[in-house]
């Protein structure tokens, strides 16, 4: 089992969202403030048996898509980051 720490603009956040409770998983939605473009983000946690994280990855590649923010007269490329960490236990109350 792996649990995903996604970060995404808001503005992906729903559709992302709709696409994995329709595909099955159990997502929690966490407002957040990113630091480095001090942009609105929502972080995702994402609970996946491995042999899906695949299919995770693919909604958010079609769900979010980059974009260019021009920052200190610089041009970022901002996109979804993804952030996969084996789980040692679960359980579920």
């Amino acid at each position: 089992m792996k649990l995903i720490i996604a970060i995404i603009q808001d503005e992906h956040a729903n559709k992302v969202i709709r696409e994995l409770t329709d595909s099955k998983f159990r997502v929690t939605k966490l407002a957040s403030t990113g630091g480095f473009l001090k942009s609105g983000n929502t972080t995702l946690l994402i609970g996946s048996e491995d042999d899906k994280i695949n299919l995770v990855e693919e909604i958010f590649r079609k769900n979010s898509s980059d974009k260019n923010v021009e920052l200190d007269k610089k041009e970022v490329n901002v996109s979804a980051n993804l952030f996969i960490v084996p789980v040692e236990d679960y359980r579920k109350f």
